[in-house]
């Protein structure tokens, strides 16, 4: 029977190296660690984020900050440095197990002189104390006796991209503990970080501090015998001043406060935290046990990134789990990523939304810069919400050259995206302390952007949006896109049932917001007139929805006839030559009528799915598209499409189907799966004052269950196949 909780490594292939170290990445909503050996491999990548630290690159104006590496362990064997590099892995094993977040590997090493090894690793990042971080190996030598020595280090030398984002303070020794304490260069972030080592194993061990400059170290050495097991545990602690006045001080406490066993307790802590979150989080399904140890990878992962106690950050497209998009937020916390915590950890979503509105003077700064009022959202955001988009970036075709990035001056339709999941969260929720105080400004704010950004064209007496970019990303400078009009006609709509809504609630709080944003009861009849004179593409003969104007007036190839291939169909055609077809890069307008399902008919939905979805790039284009395209599949009675899209995102990490699985976790397509799970085979919906299902089980599915909070009560959800 396949092992439903665990991912497991059984045999070390070095190509595969940046693969498993994003797979296996550990976290706890503070930070994220790259599963990197414990010992240094060539071409590692090294790395630990945490949520909110970030500091200048080059080109691309901000990146996660790479804090010094809490795992490093330097081993010397009878004089021989283990390394995966040299000599011989025999009965290699790595696996990390998703139910409480532990990681371990265990191998029997032959050395280059062939003296046999057998070494256990394991380590935790403490989901009750976000700050621990704990690690252990047990080593025995097997055919030969001699001197063991185990280093630990904090290495303060550290780089991101390449870059140096860490100006060394000070360093020391106190009472058995090494810190280190750091400052980011250009956002004078400051960081300290203490280790506590301990040697066991009823060996006598010599214990030496190292003084080395930016590299605090502990070692411990002894004589062991054959088949002598001794084992040596270490436990870090992590603050920044983003977290408290002194984080030095806070790192040292942290670690004297442990008990007499500490990796016992501290384990049997994280794994009673995680035991809460899988209970109210985890999806069951009976019948196919990849789709199963699939979906709960993606749970994970987003489990480990989720910010619990802070609200002024974001989760980023590549989660903390790698160097894709330098850790910036997009659209893709709001659309895919959030419903999981929307429906099953509402603090975490509102802790998620919260840093949207604490980042309003970025979202006034962008739209200020553009000339229009009120909040435009940027379409990258990283530590303060500003716009940070990069402009241009390297041909990686032709190293000499740049690329204009024009997603950050036109994809703009984040902003009622942003607004569409804070109405998500107050339906279910019912947080009317949330939406009075800051859900109700967010709104209204970025509708008064809407109000200065459509344009008027008196022939037509309608209002349109031009030279934008869609979801779709393979078309740019594009008019009236479907997917931007009709959100921007539902947000303002929107934003006038808000602003009444709010007035009965709380008039006294109305009448403060309304002054501040510069906002009366005129401008919202304004707002709903405008609404209702935006161009909204409608159905052609055919029952289509042009994507955009022109849209249909683009050569007309499916994405099937460029196979067969390996590279997305942009990649063949380049930038140009993709913009002048009709292949998609992911499923527009299916992804309008995904969350406006109610302003189109089923026939309507139907003859969409039926045009676009040959015409989208599903296995090489946007991540983000199977799991949107097997939720419509279902609403059109496609099981066999819905299936195979499911699985499409389904093994975009946990097999690195798309090649790129090595720059981070595709947390959109993570959060995508839970929903094509859940809207999609669970047929779950949710209406003003109701929910109500309309499962959709593939044939081969014997169950499906999961969980999800209305309205402060949890609901249960279990659909069984019937039996024949």
């Amino acid at each position: 029977m396949t092992d439903l909780w665990n991912i497991t490594e059984t045999s070390f292939e070095p190509k595969r190296l940046r693969h498993f170290e994003t797979a296996l990445t550990q976290g706890n909503g503070y930070l994220g660690t790259r599963a990197t050996f414990d010992e240094y491999y060539p071409g590692e990548q090294r790395t630990t984020f945490v949520h909110g630290v970030f500091d200048d690159v080059p080109v691309v104006f901000t990146h996660l900050v790479n804090f010094p590496d809490w795992t490093a362990l330097d081993i010397t064997l009878a004089g021989e440095r283990f390394s995966l590099a040299e000599g011989t892995p025999l009965d290699y094993h790595r696996e990390l197990n998703l139910r409480n977040g532990l990681l371990t590997r265990s191998l029997r090493w032959e050395s280059p002189h062939g003296l046999i090894t057998k070494l256990e690793f394991s380590r935790f990042t403490s989901l009750a104390d976000q700050h621990l971080m704990c690690q252990r190996v047990f080593i025995t030598p097997e055919n030969y006796s001699g001197k063991i020595q185990v280093v630990s280090r904090l290495d303060a030398g550290t780089d991101t991209m390449r870059y140096q984002q860490w100006r060394w303070l000070d360093q020391g020794v106190e009472n058995g503990l090494i810190w280190l304490k750091l400052r980011t260069l250009a956002t004078n972030i400051e960081a300290a970080m203490a280790q506590k080592v301990l040697f066991k194993g009823g060996i006598e061990a010599e214990i030496a501090t190292p003084d080395i400059v930016k590299m605090p170290s502990i070692s411990a050495t002894c004589q062991a015998d054959v088949g002598q097991t001794l084992w040596f545990e270490k436990f870090t602690s992590l603050y920044t001043s983003r977290d408290c006045d002194n984080p030095k001080s806070e790192a040292l406490t942290g670690l004297a406060h442990l008990e007499n066993d500490p990796w016992d307790a501290a384990f049997t802590a994280n794994a009673q935290a995680w035991e809460k979150e899988w209970d109210r989080c985890d999806v069951v399904i009976e019948g196919d046990d990849e789709a199963q140890l699939a979906l709960r990878f993606s749970i994970y992962h987003l489990l480990i990134a989720a910010p619990r106690h802070d609200e002024r950050v974001n989760i980023g497209a590549k989660t903390l789990s790698g160097y894709g998009y330098h850790g910036h937020s997009f659209w893709d916390t709001e659309i895919f990523m959030l419903p999981l915590f929307t429906f099953t950890r509402p603090e975490i979503a509102r802790n998620l939304l919260s840093y949207r509105y604490h980042n309003l003077p970025g979202a006034h700064e962008k739209a200020w810069e553009g000339g229009f009022q009120g909040a435009q959202f940027p379409w990258e955001s990283a530590g303060d919400g500003r716009e940070v988009t990069p402009t241009w970036v390297p041909n990686h075709a032709d190293r000499k050259s740049l690329i204009r990035i024009w997603t950050g001056d036109l994809e703009i339709h984040i902003s009622s995206d942003i607004a569409f999941a804070i109405i998500q969260y107050w339906r279910l929720s019912q947080d009317d302390t949330f939406m009075a105080e800051r859900g109700a400004e967010v709104i209204l704010d970025s509708a008064k952007f809407w109000a200065s950004r459509l344009e008027w064209d008196p022939q037509t007496e309608q209002y349109h949006l031009s030279d934008v970019i869609g979801p779709d990303e393979y078309h740019e400078h594009v008019d009236d896109n479907a997917y931007t009009n009709y959100l921007v006609r539902w947000h303002m709509h929107t934003a006038v049932a808000v602003a009444e809504w709010l007035k009965t609630y709380n008039a006294q709080a109305a009448s403060d917001l309304f002054t501040r944003l510069s906002i009366d009861e005129q401008t919202f009849a304004n707002w709903a007139t405008m609404a209702d004179q935006i161009f909204c593409p409608q159905e052609n003969g055919g029952g289509l929805i042009e994507q955009f104007a022109g849209y249909f007036e683009r050569t007309d190839v499916l994405a099937s006839d460029f196979d067969p291939r390996s590279e997305s169909v942009q990649s063949i055609l380049g930038i140009e030559g993709a913009n002048a077809v009709q292949v998609l890069k992911q499923p527009d307008v299916l992804m309008l009528m995904y969350l406006l399902p109610e302003l189109f008919t089923p026939e309507t939905i139907q003859a969409n799915y039926d045009y676009y979805t040959p015409r989208t790039d599903l296995t090489f284009g946007s991540s983000l598209g199977p799991s949107i395209q097997a939720i419509l599949a279902t609403r059109v009675g496609n099981q066999e499409d819905a299936y195979e899209n499911f699985m499409r995102a389904a093994r975009a990490d946990i097999e690195d189907v798309r090649g790129n699985a090595r720059d981070g976790i595709h947390g959109a397509s993570a959060g995508g799966l839970w929903q094509a799970a859940v809207f999609g085979f669970g047929g779950l919906h949710i209406e003003d004052d109701r929910w109500y299902i309309q499962p959709h089980l593939p044939a081969h599915l014997k169950r499906l269950q999961f969980k999800f909070m209305w309205r402060g009560e949890e609901q249960v959800v279990d659909i069984r196949a019937e039996e024949e």
